[in-house]
């Protein structure tokens, strides 16, 4: 059964809109997922201002995964890697001790076109915060499982679910789906993890006896069996898993310890913080004001 429907909250990052998902005030995080964004959707004219881009920027003690419907976006990152990351591909960089990478629209910026996809932010256990930073991509069926039955096309975009497992290094049990869904297709989510929600990325689905619309997210009660019903052709996004811990968050840094949150500020002002070899020109620098530590 469905306990909370979040609305997407519009939220602006300083190029463009995104519909921030998690957190919310009144369900932080869902399994290890802490931050939840809906990159769009919005459309870009050739040439627009290199403003739009996303700035190097620190992240500590979490892993981000970007997943894309729509567009390109070309990571940078500290620990020197280059990737183009182009629709139903995934980039997957674990920051552990620390990480800085930017964003950037390059070919949208010469082509135009329209950008729209997710990113999330997965808080890694414990005895896992610390690690070495690392970045990777992956791409096609034997790296992200896919499947087609009927009016739904299924793909494991993360972790491990309906019997499959993607060979993205994940550090905690979790599961992310990406399922495209004809109108009148049925579908059904196993009660396989303690935590689990759907965000309904456009369309409109009927699931216990409820309609969810587009931009918003169902979190489900633990132990059912969720079946879907898409009313109109939907995206629905899959997510869940296992949780690691009460987490707090403070910019763009998550971690179990209020002081680590706080060493990491301090490096990131200090300049201590190695910003990628490729793009260390520009960044982004800590807010003035920034927010108290939150719990997630």
């Amino acid at each position: 059964m469905i306990d909370l429907v979040i609305e997407a909250r519009r939220h602006d990052i300083g190029n463009f809109e995104v519909g921030r998902v998690l957190p919310f005030h009144a369900h932080r995080m869902v399994g290890p997922f802490t931050f939840l964004d809906h990159m769009g959707p919005a459309e870009f004219a050739p040439g627009f201002p290199k403003s739009a881009d996303v700035r190097p920027h620190p992240h500590i003690g979490l892993s981000t995964l970007t997943y894309l419907f729509q567009g390109e976006i070309t990571h940078r990152d500290s620990v020197g890697s280059l990737a183009v990351i182009k629709p139903g591909e995934v980039n997957w960089m674990t920051a552990g001790s620390g990480i800085t990478h930017s964003e950037r629209f390059e070919t949208l910026r010469r082509q135009g076109g329209r950008m729209d996809g997710m990113q999330a932010w997965i808080a890694l256990p414990q005895e896992s915060e610390e690690v070495d930073p690392s970045f990777s991509h992956h791409e096609g069926d034997a790296a992200l499982p896919s499947y087609e039955s009927g009016g739904l096309k299924a793909r494991l975009i993360a972790g491990e679910a309906f019997g499959a497992k993607t060979n993205v290094p994940v550090y905690s049990p979790l599961f992310y789906v990406h399922w495209e869904m004809a109108a009148g297709t049925t579908a059904a989510l196993p009660a396989e993890y303690s935590e689990r929600a759907a965000y309904v990325a456009s369309g409109r689905v009927e699931v216990d006896g409820r309609e969810l619309t587009g931009l918003q997210m169902a979190v489900f009660a633990p132990g059912d069996t969720i079946v879907f019903k898409a009313l109109e052709p939907s995206t629905v996004m899959l997510l869940g898993g296992e949780p690691v811990g009460p987490r707090f968050m403070e910019w763009n840094f998550v971690s179990s310890s209020k002081d680590r949150l706080e060493q990491a500020k301090a490096d990131w002002k200090a300049g201590r913080m190695k910003l990628p070899d490729l793009d260390h020109d520009e960044f982004i620098p800590f807010p003035e004001k920034p927010a108290s530590p939150q719990p997630l």
